[in-house]
């Protein structure tokens, strides 16, 4: 792009030969600033200057469609023998691939001052515009307006835009998936029934992961050893049954990635055989098979719940061991990590626990920490459940917390404040009596302590789990009430954040011996998945909103 004092050129140099489009009667070099945008598409060469009026010209050969950039030079404000040295100024350079800047300059209160402000989202992506075609002035990258399910959205149609009138959102297609770039923000208006997943057996969890290219699953973690448990994939907006994996009384599964690498761990909490040790099984996914293989055993007992985490770019998976035999329930869990030389994961910690349930692991800036739930010592559930803080290579204990029969842990953020959520199951003193229908209690971090204080009670019955989400600028919780002394069939309640007051009721939802909920969204909408350890099917339920 050159300049004369009142023309501009636009030059194309390939294989040694020079094309030029001139634009005439164009007056910058008057001692003035100027805000110019050149836009090249196809044929077609677009000059706006100060947010006038576009003078188009025509080009003989059409624009490259993909501009190879690699070991390129640019003379940016160049003067003849002064080539490659810079002899103007010059306030904002902006090379924008795929669209027409000059849509987001104007219209501006003062045009020759005009900035370009490049949304987070776009800053990353390499737009395209559609092969073989020229879009309508103003030139921009194709914009998708459909009342219908979400389009296609792959590497051809990277950098497209999908306009959605009635979810009110514009989404912006990576190349993967839809990604939101404006959205009006939502309201939970109620729950409503959108389907019914027929399991093998009772479920006791249910692990909500996506696989890069293949979309949303489910992975459930059913009771009966001689059905197996199941992995679920969305599909035209419903779960439907993908792969069967053989388990053993499993209890809880766990999606995780070690670099590029997906892995789907279960927590079986009984032997294939009697008399023989148990196995939990990681398993890996097959980009030839498009399934999940057996990848490693690992010696575990009557496993409860796994753990995936990262310190310091090294994996790490935690077990959470439940008892030993029938009686012993005063055992070491452990820890294990990631050896890239085996590809293998091996013992880095054990930690003793006492009928471990749950391990969740969050961060706080740049500290790591761990949180087991301790259910029950062989005599009472009235016990500690602990927080370790990550120091010199392994974890150490920072603080102690009383539990009733802890059976999970859920870490959440409102602004700047962290919280941690126990579901407390039953109250069993050493007499024997016991209490299902008791407090489940939310902790906030106090930072001139550096301890997790009380900060809201929740009578929930016999809580076996929290499930943390949001909806548009509203924060929720829910819990899985699952037995209240007499019977397994329940409300679970959705609690909203309100300030000052804590978490309120909002919904209620008629489970039956709930154990599990998970949130997640596709690209149309946002559900909540539960799971029942009293029926063979888990239940998934469609967020309406306003």
């Amino acid at each position: 792009m050159r300049l004369s004092y009142d023309k501009l050129h636009f030059l194309q140099q390939t294989q040694g030969t020079t094309r030029r489009v001139t634009f005439r009667a164009v007056g910058v070099a008057d001692g003035h600033w100027h805000t110019l945008v050149l836009a090249v598409t196809g044929r077609y060469a677009i000059l706006t200057l100060d947010c006038n009026a576009p003078l188009e010209l025509q080009m003989e050969k059409p624009f490259p469609e993909d501009l190879d950039t690699k070991g390129s030079t640019f003379f940016i404000g160049s003067r003849r023998r002064w080539n490659g040295l810079f002899s103007g100024l010059m306030r904002q350079l902006v090379l924008w691939p795929g669209s027409d800047a000059s849509t987001r300059l104007c219209p501006a209160s003062d045009p020759r001052l005009s900035v370009l402000l490049v949304p987070q989202v776009l800053l990353y992506l390499s737009i395209k515009p559609p092969a073989n075609q020229l879009p309508l002035y103003p030139y921009e990258a194709e914009v998708r307006i459909s009342l219908r399910t979400p389009p296609i959205c792959g590497s051809t149609e990277e950098g497209q835009l999908w306009l959605s009138p009635l979810q009110r959102a514009l989404y912006l297609c990576d190349g993967i998936m839809w990604i939101t770039v404006l959205h009006e923000k939502e309201r939970l208006d109620y729950l409503e029934d959108h389907q019914d997943v027929f399991t093998s057996s009772e479920t006791f969890d249910v692990e909500v992961f996506h696989i890069p290219f293949q979309g949303i699953f489910i992975a459930t973690a059913n009771r009966d050893s001689s059905l197996g448990s199941a992995i679920y994939r969305w599909t035209n907006g419903r779960f439907e049954q993908y792969q069967n994996i053989r388990t053993y009384n499993a209890q809880a599964w766990k999606f995780f990635t070690v670099g590029n690498k997906s892995f789907l761990v279960v927590a079986n909490s009984r032997a294939a055989s009697p008399g023989e040790r148990e196995f939990s099984v990681i398993y890996k996914w097959s980009e030839r098979k498009l399934r999940f293989v057996a990848y490693q055993m690992l010696h575990t007992y009557s496993a409860r719940d796994w753990e995936a985490f990262h310190i310091h770019h090294e994996a790490f998976l935690a077990v959470a061991n439940h008892r030993q035999g029938e009686m012993n329930h005063n055992i070491d869990s452990v820890i294990y990590k990631w050896n890239p030389n085996t590809k293998m994961f091996e013992v880095n910690q054990t930690i003793a626990t006492s009928g471990a349930y749950d391990w969740e692991f969050f961060t706080i800036g740049p500290y790591y920490f761990l949180v087991v739930a301790n259910t029950f010592n062989g005599k009472s559930t009235d016990i500690n459940s602990a927080i370790y803080i990550w120091t010199g290579g392994s974890f150490q204990t920072l603080q102690l917390i009383t539990t009733f029969g802890a059976v999970d842990w859920e870490m959440f953020q409102i602004g700047g404040r962290v919280f941690l959520a126990v579901a407390n199951s039953q109250q069993l003193d050493d007499a024997g009596s016991v209490l299902y229908t008791i407090n489940s209690t939310i902790y906030e971090l106090n930072i001139t302590s550096q301890r997790f204080v009380k900060f809201q009670d929740i009578t929930t019955s016999s809580a076996l789990d929290w499930e943390f989400f949001t909806v548009g600028d509203d924060k929720f919780l829910v819990v899985a009430n699952s037995y209240d002394g007499k019977s397994y069939s329940l409300n679970s309640v959705v609690y909203r954040w309100q300030g000052y007051e804590g978490f309120v009721p909002v919904h209620s939802v008629r489970t039956n011996g709930c154990r599990d909920w998970e949130f997640f969204r596709s690209a149309d909408s946002s559900y909540l998945v539960s799971s029942s350890a009293r029926t063979a099917f888990s239940k998934v339920l469609k967020l309406k909103t306003y």
